[in-house]
């Protein structure tokens, strides 16, 4: 009886979770894109040939990082890059338990922190600090930018607040996405 209930509950969200994305799919905008004054060029790849001064691969802003820690952007992104080249490379084993994989992940982080400090010459503490710090703003502006899509999917009638709460809570599971975040991005 459990079993069918937990793959109801499963279907409602994933059925639920499908709707949101072919919904805002479906509504989808294209829209115009409007010069920024920004402190990053984002026209021209810059110095380590990546645009906008952020790294392959990396979510980090660095105009952000650097002025929490009070550095020169251009500092930073040099810093960043022997930073990440003096780590070793990201290995997971598929047989790795979800406690076995945030230890891993912790301790690349905890790493990072340590080469970053090094190559800029400043304490680890106030590296991991300002890093912890963009980390808790950027999943905050994720939840709200979910909460917005969820609310405005109830608003349209295309969710009950039910079902928004149950894709809510699989979000934050990490089971489905809302707009294009959570987990495997």
């Amino acid at each position: 009886m459990k079993r069918k209930a937990v793959a109801a509950v499963s279907a409602a969200v994933l059925t639920a979770g499908l709707g949101i994305s072919a919904a805002q799919w479906a509504s989808a905008e294209t829209p115009t894109p409007s010069p920024t004054p920004t402190s990053t060029t984002t026209a021209d790849p810059d110095h380590t040939g990546h645009k906008g001064g952020k790294q392959r691969g990396s979510k980090q802003d660095l105009s952000g990082l650097a002025s929490k820690l009070g550095v020169d952007q251009t500092k930073l992104a040099d810093a960043v890059s022997a930073a990440r080249k003096s780590l070793p490379t990201k290995t997971e084993s598929a047989n790795q338990t979800d406690a076995e994989r945030e230890a891993a992940r912790a301790a690349r982080q905890a790493a990072y922190a340590k080469a970053l400090a090094s190559e800029l010459g400043i304490d680890e503490a106030k590296v991991t600090q300002a890093l912890n710090e963009l980390r808790t703003e950027r999943q905050a502006a994720r939840t709200a930018a979910d909460k917005a899509v969820l609310d405005q999917a109830v608003k349209d009638g295309k969710l009950t607040q039910a079902e928004a709460d149950a894709v809510q809570k699989a979000a934050d599971q990490g089971i489905v996405r809302i707009g294009g975040h959570g987990r495997g991005r």
